[in-house]
């Protein structure tokens, strides 16, 4: 429970609940996003990445699961890290991962507007990315177990319409179409090659990129010692197995290339199988829908969870720790990581850089954010270990030291190839990095300090 008079959210999550959101704030990245790999590295070479990826994201979440079930607050990795790493470590987790939660959606918005195009070419994208933002942002307002229960709806339609499309597409599925070119454009492996599995990394990531939003719901969820390590370990295995199921199925259906560069490389590999006026197609293209709802209504619940966190323990203005006085919500705070998914949809010069397109540089942007967020939870993780000897922990790692310090590294290496690969929004991240943690640091409220939720 939180301190009298402290902002407080309703507990009302059961396990399906937090597995739909689990499976559902990643689920978009089976869709679209993951595609791009593939200009980078080809197919051959972004299988690589990928496997790589999954190892640490399987490492990672069954360490991470730890330190949800020991500190179940709203705020997550932001709560972990100032708790390890007093208000320094802790404003740095907390505002990367409000980059990743609040970058994420905007180009999940796009991949929207780019299947409703795929039926109604007249309608612009960026007009249909709004359309979303203010029907879900509304959706989220009105009540959590509203917006849970409609999370495990839509997540369990997008699972099953990615099932169905793995076997509409196997038929034609042919290995020598997804090894063709499979290194970076060439048939066999080169140094250009390694380069690229390198380089592909941020759109590995996005298969499993915002799963660990879990941990923005733990405040909400009933029993959290049993039902988020069920929720994380389950949903971990599912994502696995649909990602490599969608991306090998669909590489191998035609010319892989054709689909490197798009925002709906599903149902452009379903027409190779069915053809452009099969209602499998128009099928895939309505309920393949459901898996961009579901990542982006269930991050827009993650981020205005991680801003709400952040100013009920005065790292942002207070007014963002306000929760609704009906639904107990935080309705404004929900508000404002609106507002700024919005302007950077229509900010193509500002968040497009260095001849990226927008959903590519916007991708990129949350993964930097993603990572820095991975390696300062799995410190966290290890120095609570040697400060905290005594605290409650439901949940301890398996394999431990060796699965979190294997997801510590792998991060690092990811984060340090991400820079080198993007040196442009590298340099963007760093700058509002530095800005958010420094203004934060200064309105700090003096004494105000993040209440300490019990176990329940």
């Amino acid at each position: 429970m939180t301190p009298s008079g402290e902002p407080h959210l309703k507990q009302t999550l059961n396990t399906f609940h937090l597995w739909g959101i689990a499976v559902g704030l990643v689920i978009s990245g089976e869709y679209f996003g993951w595609s791009y790999g593939w200009a980078q590295a080809g197919t051959l070479g972004f299988l690589i990445t990928t496997v790589c990826v999954a190892a640490m994201y399987v490492a990672f979440i069954f360490s991470f699961t730890e330190l949800t079930t020991a500190i179940p607050q709203a705020g997550g990795p932001f709560a972990y890290a100032r708790r390890a790493y007093g208000p320094i470590g802790g404003a740095v987790a907390g505002f990367a991962t409000l980059i990743e939660f609040v970058f994420a959606p905007p180009a999940i918005a796009l991949a929207i507007g780019a299947y409703l195009n795929v039926q109604y070419p007249t309608l612009n994208p960026k007009t249909a990315a709004l359309g979303a933002y203010i029907v879900f942002m509304t959706l989220n307002i009105v009540g959590v177990q509203i917006a849970a229960t409609f999370e495990l709806l839509v997540t369990l339609l997008a699972v099953g319409e990615l099932l169905v499309f793995m076997g509409v597409v196997a038929p034609v599925f042919s290995w020598s179409n997804f090894s063709a070119g499979g290194w970076a454009g060439q048939d066999s492996f080169t140094l250009t090659s390694f380069g690229g599995i390198f380089a592909a990394i941020p759109f590995a990531i996005w298969f499993f990129l915002a799963i660990e939003g879990v941990a923005m719901a733990a405040e909400e969820a009933k029993d959290p010692k049993r039902t988020i390590p069920r929720a994380y370990i389950t949903g971990i295995l599912t994502l696995t197995v649909l990602a490599f199921g969608v991306m090998i199925l669909a590489g191998g259906s035609g010319d892989w290339a054709g689909l490197s560069n798009l925002n709906d490389p599903l149902p452009q590999a379903m027409k190779r199988a069915v053809g452009s006026s099969s209602g499998w197609l128009h099928m895939l293209v309505w309920l393949g829908l459901f898996g961009l709802v579901a990542s982006f209504h269930g991050i827009i619940m993650g981020y205005a969870r991680q801003i709400f966190a952040l100013a009920r323990a005065g790292f942002l203005p207070e007014v963002f720790a306000r929760v609704h006085p009906r639904f107990r919500t935080p309705h404004i705070a929900t508000i404002a990581g609106g507002v700024i998914g919005i302007a950077a949809i229509y900010s193509d010069n500002l968040v497009s850089i260095g001849g990226a397109s927008l959903t590519a540089s916007i991708v990129t942007l949350a993964v930097f954010g993603a990572l820095t967020m991975y390696i300062m939870s799995m410190a966290s993780l290890f120095r609570l270990r040697k400060i905290e000897p005594n605290l409650m922990r439901p949940y301890l790692a398996p394999a431990f030291p060796f699965a979190p310090a294997f997801a510590l590294i792998m991060a690092g290496i990811s984060l340090v190839a991400l820079v080198y690969y993007n040196l442009q929004i590298a340099g963007l991240f760093i700058a509002i990095m530095v800005v958010a943690v420094g203004l934060s640091l200064l309105l700090r409220t003096k004494g105000k300090s993040e209440p300490v939720v019990a176990m329940r």
